[in-house]
């Protein structure tokens, strides 16, 4: 198993506080975002690496390969960041994770590491996360059958139907990431679709019979980080 870290986005909306630092590298508690990240998966046992950058990569660079000097990681620079959105970002993700397991992370998400424990032990091969709170316009919602397959997944889902919000955790099985990455293809090359959000892609698979099952993890702490609100709430956190 492999994982995939996106971390190229300028987050213009946790400004001031990113103007000069990545929101991965924003600290909570004391440790940074991205470390808490990393330290997660390799709880869990994983230990290969891809971190998509694009705004200030030096400095996600540096402070991986200072703090994580022996962490099988690569690197790959999105050099669009700015014109483009994540799927852009997991499209350059193609040769480190076509046609293998792998499980794909923002790196604005404040989360425990049973998450990922969670994700691994589930029997089903291709599952995200899903938290269950209130819900409104801003989060990436999901729609399901009565047994847990996606059927929906965006931030225009009908709240009233939605069962929760997509966490941003994502386990893939060599199947889908086969499929997603032609399908990727098929939206960036074809259609032109950089700048939307990946669960475009995902839901463009359902019809193609390639289905996440979700896992409830609203036990276990989860946050995305996308304002300086969210940040003050969490800044001093201990998780």
């Amino acid at each position: 198993m492999k994982a995939v870290i996106l971390a190229a986005g300028t987050a213009s909306r946790l400004r001031p506080l990113t103007e000069n630092t990545p929101k991965c590298l924003l600290k909570v508690n004391g440790k940074t975002l991205l470390e808490r990240t990393l330290d997660n998966f390799i709880n869990n046992g994983i230990s290969e690496f891809l971190i998509v950058t694009g705004y200030l990569q030096n400095m996600i660079k540096d402070f991986v390969t200072t703090n994580y000097p022996l962490l099988n990681v690569r690197f790959i620079y999105n050099k669009d960041y700015s014109t483009t959105n994540n799927i852009y970002s997991l499209f350059l993700a193609e040769e480190f994770a076509k046609g293998e397991e792998f499980i794909l992370s923002d790196s604005d998400i404040l989360f425990s590491d049973k998450i990922i424990s969670a994700l691994l032990n589930d029997k089903n091969p291709d599952v995200l996360a899903m938290n269950r709170h209130a819900l409104g316009e801003e989060e990436i919602k999901i729609i399901s059958d009565d047994d847990r397959n996606v059927l929906e997944i965006s931030k225009v889902c009908r709240i009233g139907k939605a069962v929760g919000e997509s966490v941003g955790l994502e386990k893939f099985s060599k199947r889908y990431s086969e499929a997603l990455f032609k399908e990727l293809h098929q939206m960036i090359d074809n259609e032109g679709l950089s700048n939307v959000f990946y669960e475009k892609c995902f839901e463009r698979l359902i019809p193609q019979g390639y289905i996440f099952k979700y896992l409830d993890t609203t036990d276990f702490f989860s946050m995305e980080i996308d304002t300086v609100e969210d940040y003050e709430k969490v800044k001093d956190l201990k998780i």
